[in-house]
């Protein structure tokens, strides 16, 4: 399976990506897109997570998505917004120099890099930022490592810590300013199943594996001292921003 085959996988569950996944927190987006309002373009902005977050943070909001149940979920959900388009990073339905500030949560890792970064500086102002986002599951807790075992790492967990490398953004931006915040989100055991039939390895699996799936993160609700017997407990979470300048 290609890597846009994985990423338009989303779309089948987009109402179920919307109520199980985190949102983003707030510290976190004002540390990306600045305290006064600016122009903002979310790329790959899905069901409206950050969209929403961004919007209530007073900045004017252009959602664009490749997958229009995505962003069907997104403009029924989400008001304030400035549009919401279908497009891709690698070719943006917006003029040059339009955007003050251009994030992407948990979707920056399925860009074809070399074509993305030009055109993402195309839409760039020149003293704007680049903001790539991600909520990483904090795998020092026992119980989250044992989930990771069962269900892998995604590749947006992988590239999210490679993201600080030197060069990752090429010539046309600077090296990344980079933060962690924690955070949490609040779960039961038929949440933490729904959050991991969110993810694209789960969509894209056939039938047998998904109940593989779900079998094994049942059994570790179940079973794990820290879950066992409760109704509900906390998914704590890294997020992982960047602020990344044009060169």
């Amino acid at each position: 399976m290609t890597n846009q085959q994985q990423a338009r996988s989303f779309g089948q569950a987009a109402d179920l990506y919307d109520a199980a996944r985190p949102q983003y927190p707030a510290e976190a987006l004002a540390w990306l897109a600045g305290d006064a309002p600016a122009d903002v373009l979310d790329v790959g902005a899905g069901t409206g997570l950050l969209t929403r977050g961004l919007i209530a943070l007073g900045h004017r909001v252009t959602a664009v998505d490749p997958d229009e149940q995505m962003l069907a979920k997104l403009t029924a959900a989400t008001t304030g917004l400035v549009a919401a388009r279908t497009g891709a990073a690698e070719a943006l339905p917006l003029p040059d120099a339009s955007a003050d500030v251009i994030t992407a949560g948990q979707a920056f890792h399925w860009f074809d890099r070399p074509k993305a970064l030009p055109e993402l500086r195309r839409v760039l102002r020149p003293e704007g930022v680049l903001a790539p986002i991600w909520n990483l599951r904090d795998e020092s807790v026992d119980w989250v490592e044992r989930l990771t075992e069962i269900v892998g790492s995604s590749k947006g967990e992988q590239m999210a810590t490679g993201a600080a490398e030197p060069g990752y953004f090429g010539p046309d931006f600077g090296e990344p300013e980079v933060r962690v915040f924690r955070h949490e989100k609040p779960l039961d055991r038929d949440a933490l199943v729904r959050l991991v039939q969110s993810r694209s390895y789960y969509l894209t699996a056939d039938d047998a594996r998904r109940r593989e799936l779900v079998a094994a993160v049942e059994d570790l609700a179940a079973t794990h001292p820290d879950l066992a017997g409760r109704e509900t407990f906390a998914m704590p979470y890294r997020t992982h921003a960047f602020r990344v300048r044009p060169a």
